[in-house]
Formats: structure tokens, C-alpha cells, sequence
């Protein structure tokens, strides 16, 4: 727990890479987890195959930059010139002026066509992390851009299963006890509006956002700005 950003993110990235997955997908039925889907409307294009410029594209370029967090609850450290698969994520969450480290790690990228129930097709590309040691949590989040390739709508969709890790601070375990779901779920719909805004802003001319560097080498920050 910090009042101000981290000191060192280059050797903050150095201990996460160290950590372990705190989470087993064999233990997600049980008490205390929470399974979430939300799907986020970004636009639409002409049915088919993702256009080139379209809001498919530039969805695409700003999932995998983290640039859909909204910076009032969550920033990411990361390597820039790192494969995104593999990838650790030095997250600091936010709430009111406290700031929480925590680790993730990308393990799989998402880029397949596939049948829905409906009968129609979907296009989908985006990537999932699972948290590491020392998270306030344990699970696995997935975050996707998919174009129904029928009728041309674009959305971001995000999987979820968590559930609370084992906290010693018992000060910080009765704040996330009270305000965890709540603040987790708040991201969620946070998430999915400042991605719909950014992708139609670039769509109509404007820059695209890229995270910062942050001192020497290749780190980054994001949400940029």
C-alpha cells in the first residue's frame, strides 16, 4: 500500500517476474468466487472480416496497450518491447489516495474465428493474465475485441472469475472486504465506456493514445497521459 506511484517500476517488474500464479482454475466453483461477463458496444462495420482503420483495428491496438483502464482506479507498468504472451503487468490500483501494487501475467492470446449459438460468426482478438503472489486477488481476467462477422457489430467483451486472496494486512482486508466487488465492477463498466469513447475518437481523426516510457529502457505506463 503506497499514497504515491511507485517508486521503481523497472524493479518492481524485476520482483513480479519472480512470483508465482496464486490461481488454480480447479478451485473457481467454490464459496467467495465471482464469475463475470460484460459485453461493451464499440461500433459497427460492414459485415465481413475487420476493416483495416475500422473500430475492430484500433480496439484491437488499445487492448493490447491497456489503454481501456480508466486512471482513476487502475494504471499498469509493463515492458513495451516485451511478447505480449509472457508479459508481466505491474498493476497499481486506486482508491481514494491509497495506491496497491499488485502482479499479473499474460499467459494466452486470443485470435480465433468462432460459431455463436445463433448461428452467426464472431471474429475475436485479446488476451487474458492471471494475478500473481502477493495480488489482492486471485483469478483470471480476459479481455476481447469481437466483430460478428454477419451483421458487422463490434464489441469488447471481458471474462472474469475471482475471488479474494489471502490478505495479512488485516486493515487493507476489511477495506477490500467492503469495497472490492464494488470497486472491481465499477471498473468493469468503466473499462468498457473509455474504450467505446477512445475507439471513436481515433475513428473520427483523432490520435491514437500509446502508454508513456517512463525513464530509461522500455517501460511503459498505462492509461497514458
Amino acid at each position: 500500500m503506497r499514497l504515491r506511484p511507485h517508486p521503481d517500476p523497472a524493479r518492481g517488474l524485476r520482483d513480479i517476474a519472480a512470483y508465482d500464479i496464486n490461481y488454480d482454475p480447479a478451485e473457481t466453483d467454490g464459496r467467495g468466487w465471482h464469475h463475470d461477463r460484460e459485453r461493451h458496444l464499440l461500433g459497427d462495420e460492414e459485415p465481413g472480416e475487420p476493416v483495416p482503420g475500422g473500430p475492430f483495428d484500433i480496439a484491437c491496438r488499445l487492448v493490447h496497450d491497456y489503454e481501456f483502464a480508466d486512471p482513476r482506479i487502475m494504471h499498469a507498468y509493463f515492458h513495451a518491447d516485451a511478447p505480449l504472451v509472457g508479459r508481466d503487468m505491474l498493476l497499481e490500483g486506486r482508491f481514494v489516495v491509497l495506491r496497491f501494487p499488485m502482479g499479473v501475467r499474460v499467459d494466452v492470446e486470443v485470435d480465433e474465428v468462432r460459431d455463436r449459438a445463433d448461428g452467426t460468426r464472431e471474429r475475436s482478438w485479446g488476451w487474458s493474465y492471471r494475478t500473481l503472489e502477493h495480488h489482492l486477488e486471485r483469478g483470471r481476467l480476459i479481455y476481447e475485441v469481437v466483430k460478428n462477422l454477419d451483421t458487422g457489430r463490434v464489441e469488447f467483451v471481458i471474462t472474469g472469475v475471482s475471488s479474494r486472496a489471502h490478505i495479512r494486512n488485516p486493515v487493507i482486508a476489511l477495506g477490500f472486504g467492503v469495497f472490492g466487488r464494488w470497486t472491481q465492477t465499477r471498473f468493469y463498466s468503466r473499462a468498457g465506456r473509455r474504450l467505446a469513447r477512445l475507439v471513436a475518437e481515433v475513428y473520427a481523426g483523432g490520435e491514437r493514445p500509446v502508454p508513456d516510457r517512463i525513464g530509461p529502457g522500455d517501460v511503459v505506463v498505462a492509461p497514458s497521459g
